[in-house]
């Protein structure tokens, strides 16, 4: 007997979308929600803000979809564990804060070597946190071998309209710490 091919046509259909529709329920279901808006009050302790600048990272910069914390092996851009201690000396003239200033505001200025220039403005679309959220993220990234010193009256290169410390000219070299 003969099975006419409209038929064996619509079986094969039938069998594909049986089998991705079994395929994606074996798929995690996330649901995603738009980041919420992080209210920042100016009597926030250095502490408390590291706690926000994690949940920034954690949230509405995406941070750790790129970036580790005390991973080692192939990594798409550096570990940022013991960055506060790196940022001390990671370009000659930048102290820790204005470090990671440029790095969030202005990635491609230094370039860890060994990884791609890759990392956007966190300061401009589609993260586009503001300066108190990057005040807090810096908190954050203190504390990572460090001591938090950061306050939101803070001021840096990149919110402060002052020019960068004298012979912080940054070495050109491959992705963000």
């Amino acid at each position: 007997m003969k099975i006419p091919l409209m038929v064996r046509i619509g079986a094969l259909i039938l069998a594909t979308t049986g089998f991705y529709t079994y395929v994606g329920q074996l798929v995690p279901q996330k649901e995603v929600q738009p980041p919420k808006a992080t209210l920042l009050g100016g009597d926030l302790s250095p502490a408390d803000m590291a706690k926000v600048g994690r949940e920034i990272m954690d949230t509405k910069g995406l941070c750790l979809t790129c970036h580790t914390i005390g991973k080692t092996g192939a990594l798409r851009f550096p570990d940022l564990a013991g960055v506060a201690v790196r940022a001390k000396t990671r370009v000659a003239g930048l102290s820790d804060v204005e470090y990671f200033a440029q790095s969030l505001y202005e990635p491609t200025a230094f370039v860890v070597p060994g990884f791609p220039p890759a990392m956007p403005p966190m300061n401009k679309p589609p993260f586009s946190l503001t300066d108190q959220e990057i005040l807090c993220v810096i908190a954050y990234l203190q504390t990572l071998g460090g001591t938090p010193t950061v306050t939101l009256q803070t001021k840096h290169h990149y919110n402060s309209g002052a020019a960068p410390p004298a012979g912080a000219q940054p070495p050109a070299g491959p992705a963000k710490d």
